[in-house]
């Protein structure tokens, strides 16, 4: 069962430059990047692949998440670029949050299609 994520969660979800992962059946936490968008909360890898922390996330529909201030069990759905408006928002969402540098591999058709949304359980 997964619930929405409230204000205070996404705070410290949306403040934090990575956002730990460990998928079911794994040991470690991965850091990757995190953007919310819509009061939802989303994580991509560079490229598609079965394998590494994407490949069993994905799998395995389940991870825990860690920021600063927040830990939290997730379900993990796999929407790629099913919907138009929400690619464009997630990329508008990375091209803002790291406007620093390496925002241009994550905003491409490649990237899009590795979309994750966390929601809480």
């Amino acid at each position: 069962m997964t619930t929405a994520w409230a204000p205070g969660d996404l705070s410290p979800l949306d403040a934090a430059q990575e956002l730990e992962i460990a998928v079911e059946g794994a040991r470690r936490w991965v850091p990757v990047w995190v953007v919310c968008a819509g009061g939802q909360v989303y994580v991509r890898t560079w490229y598609r692949r079965d394998t590494g922390w994407f490949g069993t996330a994905v799998r395995s529909g389940r991870a825990r998440v860690r920021v600063p201030g927040l830990e939290a069990d997730v379900t993990i759905e796999d929407i790629g670029a099913t919907s138009t408006q929400v690619t464009a928002d997630v990329d508008a969402a990375y091209r803002t949050k790291y406007a620093d540098g390496g925002t241009d591999a994550m905003v491409t058709a490649e990237a899009a299609a590795t979309t994750l949304r966390l929601d809480r359980r």
